[in-house]
């Protein structure tokens, strides 16, 4: 089942409308539109998860997010080669 919709009236430039409304396909602006504040909230959510969580642990170092990406590489990796070590 879908969420119910309601008809806004919004305000923006006219080359990001247009720019939007040509790459919006055949699912149309309206729907190009939502994924694109729905992906806006969610960051708008996270940056407030990291405030609260750096306010009580401190804030993440370059050397943390560097570990951490090199996790994800790794993992990345590892995937890639169909769950063996291999390079």
């Amino acid at each position: 089942m879908s969420e119910p919709t309601g008809k806004y009236s919004i305000t923006m430039p006219r080359d990001i409308a247009e720019a939007a409304k040509a790459r919006s396909g055949p699912s149309g602006l309206s729907s190009y539109v939502a994924a694109a504040v729905a992906r806006q909230v969610e960051r708008d959510n996270l940056n407030e998860l990291i405030q609260v969580a750096e306010a009580e642990h401190g804030p993440i170092t370059d050397e943390e997010i560097q570990a951490l990406r090199d996790q994800l590489h790794q993992a990345d990796r590892h995937q890639a080669n169909g769950g063996s070590d291999a390079a």
